[in-house]
């Protein structure tokens, strides 16, 4: 193990140990000024969420882009303190506080009525950890995959995190390939959540994404197509005291054939959901291919 990736350890564990201990005036503060002192800093990290927010907002001047980067660090932040401290919540309140701020929960409905299961895709925004918990409290819990971290035990600190919040976590890599655990859950008539705004296997599918193009991965529309489980985009984002999640209405996967034109539905939803609530996408990575 590296030094970099024995700090990155440490550093989570001491997360998930003393943030939720301090009271939360005092963890939003820290996380607000260790988000502006990033923002300010730049780096890596921020100058591609900034490129990013780019593509999404054309419109903006340099200092209206600066200051919707300001905000999207924050919100990230906000992920992360939330995240820190959401093991000591309790999770029935929780789903209780959210039940008001979902919209479209009867496409979810109707389509574990017809047994089939659903497949939910989301990007990353807000908080998914809170779709999770909800998810978990409404339906008994969901299946999903697990990008596989270095060091192993951070991989198994965020592995125990989530499953301690009731997600059935599946690797990516490591073990049964996760297709069988995501197909064997749909059978079920359960639910799988999948976060696909970036694709990770390097055979994406090409879609077009606020107008330049971009891949994202097959594997959303696939599972629905080899099941009959509906596709359901998922938006999410935060508000002053909460969070907003909206299930868009779903997206039929008839065949294989299908799922190029599927993973371009689900592209444009997700779009139109990174459109109203921008500051809320904290995606630092690389999407668009021509973007540097």
């Amino acid at each position: 193990m590296s030094w970099s990736e024995r700090a990155a350890d440490l550093g989570y564990a001491a997360g998930w140990q003393v943030v939720r201990g301090l009271p939360e005036p005092v963890a939003r503060g820290v996380f607000d000024l260790g988000a502006d002192l990033a923002a300010h800093r730049g780096g890596r990290g921020v100058e591609r969420l900034r490129a990013n927010y780019a593509r999404v907002r054309p419109d903006l001047s340099d200092h209206a882009l600066d200051e919707l980067t300001r905000a999207g660090v924050r919100s990230y932040a906000r992920y992360w303190r939330e995240a820190f401290r959401l093991p000591s919540v309790d999770p029935k309140a929780l789903a209780d506080e959210v039940d008001d701020d979902v919209v479209g929960r009867e496409h979810l409905d109707a389509a574990l009525a017809r047994g089939r299961g659903a497949v939910v895709a989301l990007t990353h925004s807000g908080n998914w950890d809170v779709v999770g918990t909800w998810a978990v409290q409404r339906y008994g819990g969901f299946a999903t995959v697990a990008e596989r971290l270095r060091p192993e035990s951070l991989f198994q600190r965020f592995v125990a995190y989530r499953e301690s919040l009731g997600f059935e976590i599946l690797p990516m890599t490591g073990g049964e390939a996760p297709v069988r655990g995501l197909l064997r859950a749909l059978r079920a008539g359960r639910i799988v959540c999948l976060v696909a705004d970036r694709d990770l296997s390097h055979h994406g599918v090409g879609v077009d994404f606020f107008g330049h193009r971009a891949a994202m991965p097959p594997g959303p529309a696939s599972l629905a197509a080899a099941t009959g489980a509906p596709l359901l985009p998922l938006g999410c984002w935060f508000t002053e005291r909460g969070w907003g999640f909206r299930i868009n209405p779903p997206i039929t996967v008839g065949s294989r054939d299908d799922v190029p034109a599927a993973t371009q539905a689900m592209a444009d939803a997700f779009a139109g959901e990174i459109a109203q609530h921008p500051q809320d996408w904290h995606m630092l990575q690389r999407i668009w291919p021509d973007l540097g």
